[in-house]
C-alpha cells in the first residue's frame, strides 16, 4: 500500500515538473519569436551606423532620409552622470543627433527622457549639452515626460504632433524604438549611435530582449499610455518647451 502511494506521489511530481519545464520552454520560445519579429520588421529601417560623430551619412542613407522628409531627429535619453553631464551612452546619442542636424537631416531635434525627479533630470543635461554644441534654442524641443521608449513615442505624437522622424539611439535599442514609433503612426528611420562600446552594454542588450517583449504585448494587446500635456507642434519654436 505504501509503495503504491509513493508511486502516485512520484507520478504527480513528475507531471508537475514536466508541466513547469514545458511552460518555461514555451515562454522562452515565444520570447525568441517576438524578438525575431520585432527585429525582422524594423531592421531595414536602420539606414546607417554612425561610428564617428564627424562621419558623413552614406549616399544611400541620405536618399532614404530625403524620401522620408523627417520633421525632426528624436534623441532618446538613457542616463546621466550628474545634473549637467550626460552618461557616455547618452553623449554618443546626442553627438549623433547633433551631427545629423548639422548635415541637414531634419530641421528640429526632439530630446526625450526622464525628468520625474528633482535630483534626476535627463532633459536638463541633454538640453545643456545640445545648446552648448551650438544648436539654436528654437530648433531644440524637450519632452520632459519620456519615462520609457513607449511613452516617448506616444508623446511624440500626442504632444509634438510628429509624423515623420529619424530616431537616434544605440543599434540594439533601435529595433524597439522604430517598432514603437510605427505603432504610433510615425514614419521612422533609424541612425544608430555606434561610436563606443560600454561596460554595461551586455546587460543593456539582455534587458532589451525583455523590453521588446513587453512593448510588443503593450502595443498589440494592451493600452499604451503616457502623461498628457499642452500641445507643442514640432514645426514651431522649440524654446517654449525648455521649461528652464
Amino acid at each position: 500500500m505504501g509503495n503504491k502511494s509513493e508511486k502516485r506521489r512520484a507520478g504527480k511530481l513528475f507531471y508537475i515538473i514536466f508541466a513547469i519545464v514545458t511552460l518555461i520552454v514555451a515562454v522562452g520560445l515565444y520570447s525568441v519569436v517576438i524578438n525575431s519579429h520585432v527585429q525582422e520588421k524594423t531592421k531595414d529601417k536602420i539606414v546607417f551606423d554612425l561610428v564617428d560623430k564627424d562621419e558623413a551619412l552614406s549616399d544611400e542613407a541620405l536618399t532614404k532620409i530625403k524620401e522620408l522628409d523627417p520633421e525632426c531627429i528624436i534623441v532618446l535619453g538613457c542616463g546621466i552622470e550628474d545634473r549637467e553631464t550626460p552618461s557616455d551612452m547618452l553623449r554618443d546619442r546626442l553627438d549623433a543627433g547633433i551631427a545629423l542636424y548639422r548635415q541637414g537631416v531634419a530641421p528640429k531635434i526632439l530630446l526625450t527622457g526622464d525628468n520625474g525627479q528633482v535630483e534626476y533630470n535627463e532633459i536638463h543635461a541633454m538640453l545643456v549639452y545640445t545648446l552648448g554644441e551650438g544648436v539654436p534654442p528654437e530648433d531644440v524641443f524637450c519632452d520632459h515626460a519620456g519615462f520609457s521608449t513607449s511613452e516617448s513615442m506616444i508623446r511624440a505624437v500626442n504632444i509634438f504632433s510628429v509624423k515623420r522622424a529619424v530616431i537616434v539611439t544605440q543599434k540594439f535599442h533601435e529595433y524597439r524604438s522604430i517598432f514603437n514609433a510605427e505603432k504610433m503612426g510615425i514614419e521612422a528611420l533609424g541612425v544608430s549611435a555606434s561610436q563606443s562600446k560600454f561596460r554595461n552594454q551586455a546587460r543593456q542588450e539582455v534587458r532589451e530582449l525583455l523590453a521588446r517583449n513587453k512593448d510588443f504585448l503593450l502595443f498589440n494587446f494592451g493600452n499604451p499610455e503616457a502623461v498628457g500635456g499642452e500641445k507643442i507642434d514640432i514645426t514651431g519654436d522649440g524654446s517654449i518647451s525648455h521649461g528652464e
